[in-house]
């Protein structure tokens, strides 16, 4: 069993093509998308359907509900179901998706798995009411982790608060003594590269589209079946639709705004693409089908 990642920015064509690459490799395809792992959530994630999937089984798809917590050592777990598929039915394996979050995880490896309880979670929310306070109280007691982060950093300062409380001791220690496993050596990573002003156009035509075949159908279920504080209902073209649905917004407003936003989120996704895996092999998504190679 090969294994490669293909990825790039949202609407480049990662999927079609990760499709097309897979029925000429033998290959099965693990999504990299933090969205499709929900289900019910199809439209508003852009998940592939079952046609476009052309049958070829993909694995990160339909996993959890909205209402079940999602994190990447779930998704450690998901890869090594894949793999261990492919290496049972003799196949290749493509990882692709536009969470690179996810693959930088895989190749760097993760320390130790923490057990973050929800009584762990609930003081850490009260310590971090006044996040000035908590960040005074990190450059007190591990002040090189204080230097690397921003003082108004809440993701990172939450992250030191759970593996304190859980480990009874400051996190660049923990970090120090527990050395990271990778789950991914020498990967190949195919990049999509991208016009950004025809990637622009394609993001507001595919707005567009998810609006007339029913995104706003399918926030309104959701939000009605879940609530709105689960992590989907604030994931882009969720959050917006919310608003629209609030009042907030008309429908053109509605198209501008999930469009802006999801521009915005492709031009994060091609800066941590191009800083964070040096080695990708880059070009057109219309060229790098022939430069794919297991």
């Amino acid at each position: 069993m090969k294994e490669i990642a293909i990825i790039g920015p949202t609407a480049s064509g990662k999927t079609a093509l990760a499709v097309e690459v897979a029925q000429e490799h033998n290959a099965y395809i693990l999504s990299l998308d933090s969205l499709s792992i929900y289900k019910e959530v199809d439209i508003a994630s852009a998940k592939p359907t079952f046609e476009e999937r052309y049958g070829i089984p993909h694995f990160g798809i339909d996993v959890v509900r909205v209402d079940e917590e999602f994190s990447v050592v779930k998704f450690f777990d998901i890869y090594k179901e894949a793999k261990l598929k492919c290496l049972k039915d003799d196949k290749n394996l493509i990882i692709v998706g536009g969470s690179s979050f996810y693959l930088k995880s895989m190749i760097d490896g993760l320390s130790e798995n923490l057990n973050i309880t929800p009584e762990i979670k609930h003081e850490v929310k009260g310590r971090i009411k006044d996040l000035s306070l908590a960040y005074e109280f990190i450059k007190k007691t591990d002040r090189e982790y204080a230097l690397k982060i921003s003082k108004t950093d809440k993701y990172r300062i939450e992250k030191w608060y759970e593996i304190f409380l859980s480990k009874n001791e400051v996190p660049t220690k923990v970090f120090l003594n527990n050395q990271r496993k990778p789950l991914l050596k020498d990967l190949k990573i195919y990049n999509i590269e991208v016009n950004r002003e025809d990637l622009r156009k394609k993001i507001s035509l595919r707005t567009k589209l998810m609006i007339k075949i029913g995104l706003i159908e399918e926030v309104y279920f959701l939000q009605k079946k879940y609530g709105r504080n689960n992590i989907p209902l604030k994931a882009i073209g969720l959050i917006e639709t919310l608003s629209y649905l609030d009042g907030k917004l008309d429908i053109k407003g509605l198209e501008e705004k999930i469009s802006t936003n999801t521009w915005g989120l492709a031009k994060r996704q091609i800066t941590f693409n191009d800083s964070q895996f040096p080695t990708k092999i880059s070009n057109i998504k219309k060229n790098l089908k022939n430069i794919i190679t297991f």
